[in-house]
C-alpha cells in the first residue's frame, strides 16, 4: 500500500520545492508557483514509487504498449493526489500556506493531448491498468498546442491555439538520451549481401529526432506506477551555421521548423495536400519512434527478438498508429536480417487493434503518391503485405475477385489502414456489443468470414474514480455511507445501492446533492456567459464532439418546435428546461461549424424573447473540455445520447452521465443498448430507428425526407424557421437544404433526423412526465448509478488483459 503523507509533511515539502525551484519563500509566492511546487512534490513521490516498483518487475513479464494518437488526461494534480490517497492532506497543506486550494488546482490547464472520447478512453484505460498493477506503457505525441481553444465570436466558432504546455510541462520528464531518429523521404539502394540476402540502404533522407517526454501514471492506492511516453519532434541540426553566417537567418532555421511542425498541433486539417502530408508525418513519426523504443529496450534486456511476441503486445487504438506494423517489419527485415515469413509471423503475433468507428469516411485511407514519396521503404513493405494477403484472399474465395477488391490493403491508389490492421493483427475488437456485431456483419464482413477467431468485443469503460468519486464528492460521500468505499476498487459493488431505491431518505439525499451540483453549475454558467441557468429548471445536456451523426441538430429542431408551442400559446404550462450544449467542430468541418452557429442564433432569440419567460433557456458552453465536463456531468438530469442508431461505436459520455445519476434520452446505439438492458426500459427513454432499420433505409434509397416535410406541419414549420432565419439576421437555408435535398453529392438527411423527429419529441415528453414524479425520478437515478459499475474501465481492462493482451499483474 502507498505511504501515507500527513498535511504537515506535504506543507513542508511544498515549502522546500518553492525554495529550491523558485528561490523564494511561501510568503513571496504566487498561486502558479505554488501549483508547480505541488507538481514537483507529487512527481517526487511518484518517482520513488516507480523506482521501487521497477525493481520488483520480472524478466519474463509480458508487457502492454498502448499506442494512441490521443491521451486526453485533463488536469493531473488533483487526480494524482486523489489516487495517492493524499488529496485532503494536500488541500489542507495549501490552505495552511495561505492559498485557496481551488485557486491553485485551477492554475493547471487541461493537457491538450486529445480531441474527445478516443483520448479520454485511453487515459481511463491507462489509469485502470495501473490500478490493477498491470505492466503497461502508453505512447502518444507531445502536441505543443493540442486541440484548439474554442472561442465563440458573433455565434461562430473561432479556433485559437491552446498552449497547454506553458503551465502543464511541469509534469513532463525529458529523456534526451533515449531519442530516436525517424527518416522521411530519401533514396533506397538494394544489393545482395555475401550470404545471399537482399539488403536495403536508405540514403539522402531527412532525419527528425523523436525526443521522449514521460508522464508518470499512478494507480489508485497501489504501489504500481506506469508511464505515458510522449514524443516531441526536433531537428538533429537545429541551426545551419553556414547559412546563418552568410546572413540567411530564416533559411538557417528552416530544417528545425520543418521538424518541429510535426508535433505542433493535434490533427492538422487534412482537406488539402499539405495537411494530409503533415498528418502522415505525424503518424509515422509516432509509430516509428514507438516501435524503435520497444524493440531497443527488448534487445537490451534479452539480446534476441525471437521471444518478442511472447513478452510484448502493441495495441493499436484506432487506425492512427497502424504504420507501426510496417515499421516493425522494416526493422526486422532491414536492421536484423529476418526473412519475410519469419518477420511477418513475429509481427502478426505482436499487434492487436481496436476499431472505433463504422463510418466509412473515418476509416483512414492514404494516397499512394504521398506514402511512396514520404516513406519509400514503408511503401515497399505495404505493397508486399498487400500482394501476399491478396493471394491468400483469392485462394480462400476462388472466382470472387470482388473479395480481393474489398479486402486489399492497397487498392486503387490508396492504402487502407483499417484493412492493414485487420489483415495483420491477431485480435480485433469493437467497443460495444452492437458495434462489434456491425464489424462482423458489415464493416469487416469478409475478414470475419476468413478469420472469425480474430473478432471479439470489449465494451468501453470509464475511470469511475475520476468520473464519480473525484468530480462528485457529495455523491461519493453518499455512496460511501451506504455501501462503504469498496466500490472504488470494485465498481460492481455499486449494485448494492439497489436496495435503497425505495428509501425516501436516501432518495431525498440524492436529490439534494443533484440540486447542489446544479447550483454550482448555474454559477459557472453565469460567470462564463452571463446567462442565468435556473437551478429549479431541468438541466438537459448534450455535450460531445460536433458531428452530424451525433445529431445535435435533432435536439435543436426539437427546441425550435417547443419554442413554437410557446409562441402559439404564451400562457401554456411548461416545466422550465435549461438546454446546455458543449461541442467543438473540426476546423475544416463546415456544416458542423454552421450547427454551432445555429445553436447560438437560436439561443440569442429564445433567451431574449419575453414570451418565453424562462421556460426555455439555451446555453452553449464555450471550449468544452475535460475540466468543464467535470462540472457539467454531476449537475445533469437528462443526458442526450441521440446519435443515429448504428453509427456511434460505443460512447463514454453516456456512461459518465449515467454514473452521476442522469437519465438518458437515447437511441439504441453503441453502449446505449447495454445501458438499456442493465437499467430496464422504465429507467431510460429510448426512441428511434433501430440500427438494422436505419441501415435498410440507407441501402434501399427509399427514404424520402421531403415527404415527411410535406406531411408533418410541425416539422415543416421547424425547417421553414431554419430557412427564414433568426433575430440575429442569420438564416440556415443550407442546413435545411441538406436535410431536404442533400448537398455535395450526399443523400438528403443522411442521418435521418426527420425520420426520428416525432419519436424523439415523444421521448422528451415521457422524460418530462417522469420528472414530475420526484420519488420515481430519483429512484430511477439511483438505479442508473447502481448499474453503472458495469461500465468501469477496470472491467474493460480486465477483459482486454484476459482475452486479448494476455498480461498479468506485475510481479506475479
Amino acid at each position: 500500500m502507498p505511504k501515507a503523507y500527513t498535511k504537515l509533511e506535504l506543507k513542508k515539502g511544498i515549502e522546500e520545492k518553492m525554495q529550491r525551484h523558485f528561490g523564494r519563500s511561501i510568503s513571496e509566492a504566487k498561486p502558479e508557483q505554488v501549483f508547480r511546487a505541488c507538481v514537483f512534490l507529487i512527481r517526487d513521490i511518484m518517482s520513488r514509487k516507480r523506482f521501487a516498483d521497477n525493481s520488483k518487475r520480472g524478466e519474463g513479464e509480458r508487457q502492454l504498449h498502448y499506442m494512441s494518437l490521443e491521451f486526453l488526461l485533463g488536469r493531473s494534480l488533483e487526480k494524482n493526489a486523489f489516487n495517492l490517497g493524499i488529496l485532503p492532506e494536500l488541500r489542507g497543506a495549501i490552505s495552511d500556506l495561505g492559498f485557496d486550494p481551488d485557486g491553485v488546482i485551477n492554475v493547471e490547464p487541461d493537457a491538450g493531448l486529445g480531441n474527445g472520447g478516443l483520448g479520454r478512453l485511453a487515459a481511463c484505460y491507462l489509469e485502470a491498468l495501473t490500478t490493477l498493477n498491470m505492466p503497461a506503457t502508453g505512447y502518444s505525441i507531445c502536441y505543443e498546442y493540442g486541440i484548439f481553444k474554442q472561442k465563440i465570436i458573433d455565434g461562430r466558432q473561432e479556433e485559437l491555439p491552446d498552449n497547454w504546455m506553458e503551465k502543464g510541462r511541469s509534469w513532463l520528464s525529458q529523456n534526451i538520451d533515449e531519442a530516436k531518429e525517424v527518416r522521411f523521404g530519401g533514396t533506397l539502394h538494394k544489393y545482395w549481401s555475401e550470404d545471399g540476402r537482399m539488403m536495403v540502404s536508405h540514403t539522402d533522407y531527412t532525419p527528425v529526432m523523436a525526443v521522449p517526454l514521460d508522464i508518470a501514471v499512478v494507480g489508485y492506492k497501489t504501489d504500481h506506477v506506469n508511464t505515458l511516453r510522449l514524443w516531441s519532434a526536433q531537428s538533429p541540426e537545429p541551426i545551419d551555421m553556414d547559412l546563418f553566417s552568410r546572413g540567411e537567418h530564416i533559411k538557417a532555421l528552416e530544417r528545425r521548423a520543418m521538424a518541429e511542425v510535426i508535433t505542433k498541433v493535434l490533427y492538422p486539417a487534412d482537406d488539402n495536400y499539405e495537411g494530409k502530408l503533415l498528418r502522415l508525418k505525424q503518424q509515422y513519426f509516432f509509430a516509428s519512434a514507438t516501435v524503435q523504443d520497444i524493440v531497443g529496450k527488448h534487445l537490451s534486456r534479452h539480446g534476441t527478438l525471437s521471444n518478442f511476441a511472447d513478452l510484448h503486445v502493441l495495441h493499436i487504438n484506432d487506425t492512427h498508429p497502424t504504420l507501426a506494423i510496417a515499421e516493425f517489419m522494416r526493422i526486422l527485415l532491414d536492421e536484423h536480417g529476418y526473412e519475410w515469413d519469419a518477420a511477418f509471423d513475429l509481427v502478426s503475433r505482436s499487434f492487436a487493434y481496436t476499431n472505433h468507428t463504422v463510418m466509412v469516411e473515418a476509416l483512414e485511407r492514404w494516397p499512394q503518391r504521398i506514402i511512396s514519396g514520404l516513406l519509400p521503404r514503408i511503401w515497399e513493405i505495404l505493397c508486399e503485405i498487400n500482394n501476399r494477403f491478396c493471394a491468400r484472399v483469392a485462394e480462400a474465395f476462388p472466382g470472387d475477385p470482388g473479395k480481393v477488391a474489398q479486402m486489399a490493403v492497397v487498392w486503387d491508389g490508396e492504402v487502407r489502414m483499417a484493412n492493414l490492421c485487420a489483415a495483420v493483427s491477431y485480435k480485433i475488437n469493437g467497443v460495444s456489443a452492437l458495434h462489434t456485431e456491425i464489424l462482423r456483419s458489415d464493416v469487416f464482413k469478409n475478414f470475419n468470414a476468413l478469420m472469425p477467431e480474430k473478432f471479439v468485443n470489449v465494451t468501453n469503460g470509464i475511470d469511475h474514480r475520476r468520473w464519480l468519486a473525484q468530480i462528485n464528492p457529495g455523491l461519493a460521500e453518499l455512496v460511501k455511507s451506504l455501501i462503504g468505499p469498496g466500490y472504488l476498487k470494485n465498481a460492481s459493488d455499486l449494485t448494492k445501492l439497489l436496495k435503497y431505491t425505495g428509501d425516501a431518505a436516501v432518495l431525498e439525499g440524492l436529490a439534494r446533492i443533484k440540486r447542489e451540483n446544479k447550483e454550482r453549475l448555474s454559477n459557472l454558467v453565469f460567470e462564463a456567459s452571463g446567462i442565468k441557468a435556473d437551478p429549479d429548471s431541468v438541466f438537459d445536456v448534450q455535450v460531445k464532439r460536433l458531428h452530424e451523426y451525433k445529431r445535435q441538430l435533432l435536439k435543436v429542431m426539437h427546441i425550435i418546435s417547443l419554442y413554437h408551442r410557446i409562441i402559439d400559446n404564451p400562457d401554456i404550462e411548461m416545466r422550465p428546461v435549461t438546454f446546455i450544449f458543449g461541442a467543438k467542430a473540426a476546423s475544416s468541418y463546415r456544416i458542423a461549424k454552421q450547427i454551432i452557429r445555429l445553436i447560438n442564433s437560436l439561443a440569442a432569440e429564445v433567451n431574449a424573447d419575453p414570451r418565453v419567460r424562462g421556460r426555455i433557456k439555451i446555453v452553449f458552453m464555450e471550449n468544452y473540455r475535460v475540466t468543464l465536463a467535470e462540472s457539467l456531468i454531476p449537475a445533469t438530469e437528462i443526458s442526450e445520447q441521440i446519435s443515429i442508431a448504428g453509427k456511434e461505436a460505443s460512447g463514454t459520455g453516456n456512461m459518465k452521465f449515467m454514473m452521476n445519476g442522469a437519465l438518458t434520452i437515447g437511441t439504441l446505439d453503441g453502449a446505449n443498448v447495454e445501458m438499456a438492458e442493465l437499467v430496464g426500459r422504465e429507467n431510460i427513454f429510448i426512441f428511434g430507428l433501430l440500427a438494422e432499420e436505419a441501415a435498410r433505409l440507407e441501402r434501399s434509397q427509399s427514404y424520402n425526407p421531403l415527404h415527411l416535410y410535406d406531411t408533418n406541419p410541425r416539422l415543416r414549420r421547424v425547417i421553414d424557421h431554419l430557412k427564414s432565419g433568426f433575430s440575429d439576421g442569420v438564416a440556415y437555408g443550407d442546413i435545411a437544404d441538406s436535410l431536404l435535398f442533400g448537398q455535395g453529392g450526399q443523400r438528403p438527411d443522411r442521418y435521418m433526423l426527420l425520420a426520428d423527429f416525432e419519436e424523439y419529441s415523444r421521448a422528451f415528453t415521457r422524460a418530462m412526465e417522469a420528472y414530475d414524479e420526484p420519488a420515481g425520478w430519483n429512484a430511477a437515478s439511483l438505479v442508473n448509478i447502481a448499474k453503472s459499475g458495469h461500465f468501469a474501465a477496470d472491467r474493460s481492462v480486465s477483459e482486454y488483459c484476459g482475452g486479448i493482451w494476455g498480461i498479468s499483474p506485475a510481479g506475479n
